[in-house]
């Protein structure tokens, strides 16, 4: 009994510390274009310019995601963000309200030619 206990006490204090780690403005960005990402940016609103590639050397491939995560020091709710894709193409969303946001999933509106996004 004193085992589970002592194993229970473990578990519960590994997950909160992780949640300690997680900003409030993490979130999950999902390709769902039909297209390769080749780069994504994630700057606060007020920015004079993009901070660096959060993917660095990776892309991100149709039908995949990525876990984009925020320093739990991080206060501000508002971000931009902007997608490259393989050829180049951009598209750009601002003001988004990443506190409130926990998924972005693109897709490809070929009727209209521009990316969308779904914020859930």
């Amino acid at each position: 009994m004193r085992a589970t206990l002592l194993a229970a006490f473990a578990l519960a204090n590994i997950l909160t510390a992780t949640a300690a780690v997680a900003g409030d403005q993490d979130f999950t960005l999902v390709n769902k274009t039909g297209y390769e990402i080749d780069k994504v940016y994630v700057s606060a609103v007020n920015a004079k310019s993009w901070e660096e590639d959060i993917l660095g050397k990776d892309t991100l491939e149709d039908g995949s995601s990525v876990n984009i995560s925020f320093k739990r020091s991080e206060s501000a709710c508002r971000w931009d963000m902007m997608v490259v894709y393989a050829d180049g193409d951009k598209a750009t969303w601002t003001n988004l309200n990443l506190c409130r946001i926990s998924k972005v999933t693109l897709f490809w509106d070929r009727k209209n030619e521009v990316t969308r996004a779904t914020l859930d």
